[in-house]
């Protein structure tokens, strides 16, 4: 092993290897359990960033488990044609060309499109091999490919004609940037300062009666078709009924009465378009009024809006307040913040509008999808998703699934204009069906969750009944992204249960969101985003992978760099460890339970306690305490005590004792590789393959990612043991931050007496004398029932991890008592002037009452730690000086 550990090279390596041999590839029929994941597809336009990171790290620790286990794993991996989102990229290289989709036309610009895939389409695949990704690459597949094609064709075919997908006019979420519809579910909402203008209507039958209306948008007064009140408002009561005419035309609409009306808002009057407001269009179907639009799809004023023509909206909004004024209807304006809604892809706001497109009913299927999780079939973890899953379900609206762009699936559905009648099949026709006249493809591409919501079953073959499908289907986990569990997660279960005619998967992980370290979202516009490719250059992709886990909980978590160098640091110093051990083994050593002393017998109990914590904890899906487990285990006790107390005998004169002890290091880094590979693949596969017992037997794995889980021996529990290395640690512990305190030169040698009621466990640290100097500086001279029972003299007791177990280190002859007693008295001084100060501040009641209450709790707790060091200084001054510390 080299002196330094290289993440760079040993990871291309590493991965190269696996995928030259093909080892994350997995076959049918191979006679073991199957174990499947689906990776959420990244957009075919994305690379690697933080979501991407986390998420891929979780699925790959599962997978490498349950391969571990003997399971027949497959990790299925592809990215998404993402409609929009690609069709943008390819629309601004176009711009920058000075050309546009429409000088190409359509053919030519799907014909681009694909060129953009084939050039830039893998580059996210590329970087999940660099994270350590063990997907089947073999199999990797893409929404727009030819089978994944007809899959989508049938679902949408059968849906049709079982009465679920639907024509109509709606109105709908239309981004002016796009040229497109969008659901409900595609639009972000963000906060935005505006202004509410206050606007008269006249009244009918009355000269000089208005009703005052508050409304955002005074442009879309001309598609007004009613003023609406709440019927528990006393003020309009006697209004409701009459008529009221549009400012800035001569149409009359009525005055109607709808719960909906929120009588605390502006003057507890609306507006009514139904046209152009999601709420308006509801009361507008309510009471059955019409709808009249008055903005273009492009985002401008109609033709008809007479001196709006032709404007934009802010244009328009500008002049129609104008015009009011004109007309005398204008009361006034005042500051307004509110949420509007933005496309989720271009971030433009967006117009709702009346639009003649495809739906999906979506009543029929999630009643199903909404029982699977109700008995279980589902599970979400942590569980408090499924609550947010049910809720939304049990609300679910139709669908709107049509999109007016020309990348993506183009909808199977073929007009035939000379007899109007609408053919919707798999299969391309050759002729209408009812005239023979010739046949028009609907223009319209599917919504890309659409398409996605087929992820788990049509990337195994479905509509055929494939040995894939049959091998690998339902799959067994599903981690992702809270944000996506309506968008896809519950679709991809309705058409599970619809189509395959079961659950796509059994469990739902959904992992936290990493935010930016002051707590923003993590986004490359706000300057937040951190690159994840760029910390695997820095720090390698295991320090990586081990930091995002570590650092991930069930809660969104806030970046933390440390985690990563933390990360690093675990890695060099296992590094450095395992360089030890397998420099010191004798030639010829294989790895062996030796239980010979105390200390064996601790590590193997305590390697056995960690081997069936950490299994539950990679079930139970808690990876961040699994990182935690395994962290404190290896650096803790394995490389801090167990190594170190190895060194006497590893280093000694008794052959016999030293083959004991190398066969157990052998063993037991053997084993930590094996519980730590599936956090960190690459240290722990470089390390394995430097054990000599893989090297010399044919009995183990070449490869660590082929070697089984480690399994343990119930045999190797023993408490006693385990009990006895508390104590000797604890005791060591405290020696050395005595000896530090003390300022003892590393040559003086201690002289210490343990008191212990328990002499099994005392004797368990007297049988390591060798190992206790080294490591305490001190010779154990003898074990005392109680302190009555010691040489007369003064000492410095060490308390132990229980009750009545304590170390004194006699100071005589090795500490200058005046020295110590000018120290000690000097600490207490300066302990005393902080509490002092602590204790004068909170005696004032003005500092009490009007200080932030963090720093008040902070001068308490002063006072409670000033009070808590001088209790142990007056202990410390009694055993040292043999006197009572002076006040």
């Amino acid at each position: 092993m080299t002196a330094r550990y290289s993440p760079a090279e040993v990871e291309e390596r590493l991965m190269g290897e696996w995928l030259d041999r093909s080892a994350f590839h997995a076959e049918v029929d191979d006679g073991r359990p199957a174990y499947s994941i689906v990776i959420p597809p990244p957009n075919v336009t994305g690379s690697l960033h933080m979501g991407h990171a986390l998420n891929s790290t979780i699925q790959d620790v599962l997978i490498r488990y349950h391969h571990k286990l003997g399971h027949n794993t497959l990790w299925l991996l592809g990215t998404d044609h993402a409609g929009i989102a690609t069709q943008n990229k390819v629309e601004a290289a176009l711009a920058n060309e000075g050309r546009s989709k429409e000088d190409l036309g359509r053919e030519a610009f799907e014909e681009r499109v694909w060129e953009w895939r084939r050039l830039y389409g893998s580059t996210i695949i590329h970087q999940l091999k660099s994270l350590g990704c063990s997907c089947d690459y073999e199999r990797e597949r893409f929404t727009m490919d030819r089978e994944y094609r007809r899959a989508v064709a049938k679902v949408f075919v059968d849906l049709y004609r079982k009465g679920d997908i639907y024509r109509d006019v709606y109105l709908v979420n239309w981004c002016t940037r796009c040229g497109s519809a969008i659901s409900d579910l595609e639009v972000e909402h963000f906060e935005r300062n505006d202004k509410l203008y206050y606007v008269r209507y006249p009244v009918e039958g009355e000269e000089q009666e208005f009703l005052t209306v508050a409304t955002t948008r005074p442009e879309t007064i001309l598609g007004d078709t009613a003023v609406a009140v709440n019927p528990e408002d006393p003020r309009y009561g006697r209004l409701v009924g009459r008529r009221a005419r549009v400012p800035l035309t001569d149409r009359w609409v009525p005055i109607i009465a709808d719960e909906h009306v929120d009588i605390e808002f502006g003057t507890g009057a609306l507006k009514i378009t139904p046209a152009h407001d999601p709420d308006d269009f509801e009361i507008g179907v309510r009471h059955g009024l019409e709808s009249i639009s008055v903005i273009t799809p492009d985002g401008r004023m109609f033709e008809e809006a007479g001196g709006l023509a032709g404007m934009d909206m802010d244009e328009a909004r500008e002049r129609s307040v104008d015009m009011l004024e004109d007309e005398g209807l204008f009361v006034r304006s005042e500051d307004y913040a509110h949420k509007v809604g933005h496309c989720y892809r271009c971030g433009t706001v967006i117009e709702p509008l009346l639009s003649l497109q495809w739906f999906m009913d979506m009543k029929r299927l999630a009643e199903p999808a909404i029982a699977c999780v109700e008995d279980g079939r589902v599970r979400f973890v942590p569980e408090r998703w499924s609550g947010v899953y049910l809720d939304w379900m049990r609300g679910l609206k139709p669908w709107c699934i049509s999109r007016q762009l020309w990348w993506g699936h183009r909808l199977p559905v073929w007009y035939c204009d000379a007899c109007e009648e609408i053919v919707v099949t798999e299969d391309r026709p050759q002729a209408c069906p009812a005239c023979g006249g010739g046949l028009r493809q609907e223009e319209d591409v599917l919504d890309t969750w659409f398409s996605s919501a087929l992820w788990p079953f049509a990337t195994l073959g479905w509509p055929d009944q494939t040995p894939e499908l049959a091998e690998f289907y339902p799959t067994s986990v599903l981690s992702t992204a809270r944000d996506i569990i309506y968008l896809w997660v519950a679709r991809m279960i309705m058409m599970g249960l619809e189509f395959p005619g079961d659950v796509p998967f059994r469990e739902v992980i959904i992992h936290p969101t990493i935010m930016a370290a002051d707590g923003r979202r993590m986004s490359k516009s706000l300057g937040t985003g951190v690159d994840p490719l760029e910390l695997i250059s820095e720090y390698g992709a295991d320090a990586t992978r081990f930091g995002l886990v570590y650092m991930s909980s069930a809660q969104d978590v806030r970046f933390s760099s440390e985690r990563i160098e933390l990360g690093r640091n675990f890695a060099n110093k296992f590094w450095n460890a395992s360089r030890f051990v397998l420099q010191g083994v004798p030639e010829g050593v294989s790895p062996a339970v030796n239980p010979a002393t105390p200390a064996d017998r601790w590590i193997f109990s305590r390697l056995a306690d960690v081997t069936g914590e950490l299994a539950r904890l990679y079930e139970s899906f808690d990876l961040a305490e699994a990182a935690r487990v395994i962290y404190r285990f290896v650096w803790n006790e394995f490389c801090d005590w167990y190594v170190e107390i190895a060194k006497a005998r590893l280093y000694g004169d008794d052959e016999a004792a030293r083959q004991e002890v190398a066969g157990n290091l052998l063993y037991v880094l053997e084993h930590l590789l094996g519980l730590l590979h599936p956090i960190m693949p690459f240290i722990t596969e470089e390390i394995y393959r430097n054990l000599p017992q893989i090297a010399a037997t044919e009995s183990h794995p070449a490869a660590l990612f082929d070697a089984p889980f480690p399994a343990t021996d119930p045999s190797w529990g023993d408490p006693v043991a385990v009990k006895a290395m508390e104590v000797f640690t604890m005791v060591v512990t405290g020696l050395r931050s005595a000896r530090d305190e003390l300022e003892l030169p590393r040559d003086v040698v201690g002289q210490v007496w343990l008191i212990s009621p328990d002499m099994t466990t005392a004797e368990a640290v007297m049988q390591q004398a060798t190992s206790f100097r080294q490591l305490s500086g001190c010779d154990c001279v003898d074990v005392a029932v109680s302190e009555a029972d010691l040489p007369a003299g003064r000492y410095v007791s060490i308390e132990g991890p229980e009750a009545g177990v304590k170390a004194m280190l006699e100071l005589g002859g090795i500490v200058d008592p005046e020295k110590e007693k000018a120290r000690l008295l000097g600490r207490a001084a300066r302990v005393r002037k902080d509490l002092v100060k602590a204790q004068a501040k909170l005696s004032k009641e003005s500092f009490v009452k009007k200080a932030p209450p963090e720093i008040v709790n902070e001068e308490r707790r002063r006072v409670a730690t000033a009070e808590s060091v001088l209790k142990d200084l007056a202990r410390q001054y009694r055993e040292r000086i043999g006197e009572e510390l002076p006040e």
